[in-house]
């Protein structure tokens, strides 16, 4: 844990420490509006290949955060099936995850295995979890049962 500590440093601690859990827990990553993915369209990763900002005008709750969509047909893809795009880990960074930590995922730093989508903190966290995409989703998945229900600064400690 020591080096994912080097490695994201003193930034990415901030971050988790500043990143808001929802008043019903802190599975999903959003920020004290409740607006998760910062905003942008969970399932142009799956129709574009690429992050694609969503706009403010077409949106939708699901579990108490707010997701934006970049076009009506996103939305109800979305809503017909929001498993189907739902970040892992509550859109917390994969590699956090698999570290035990719970850091901001990025949504410019993403991948989709499995017909999963995984966001990494930075563009060195996602180098290094590409690494053993594998290896850290399972630990990622087995460390989450624990850290779920957590703040993310419970787990700095």
């Amino acid at each position: 844990m020591n080096t994912f500590k080097s490695l994201v440093g003193g930034v990415a601690l901030s971050v988790a420490i500043a990143t808001s859990a929802l008043a019903t827990g802190v599975e999903i990553n959003a920020s004290s509006t409740g607006l998760a993915m910062q905003g942008y369209d969970p399932v142009a990763y799956f129709s574009e290949g690429e992050a694609t900002k969503g706009d403010y005008r077409i949106t939708t709750l699901h579990d108490d955060a707010m997701y934006r969509f970049s076009s009506e047909e996103n939305k109800a893809a979305f809503e017909a099936n929001p498993a189907a795009y739902l970040p892992a880990y509550g859109g917390y960074c994969a590699f956090g995850a698999a570290m035990g930590f719970k850091f901001d995922g990025d949504p410019n730093h993403w991948k989709i295995v499995d017909n999963k989508l995984y966001l990494n903190l930075s563009k060195d966290i996602q180098e290094r979890w590409e690494g053993d995409i594998p290896g850290f989703i399972e630990q990622a998945s087995a460390n989450w049962t624990d850290i779920a229900d957590k703040d993310p600064a419970e787990l700095q400690q």
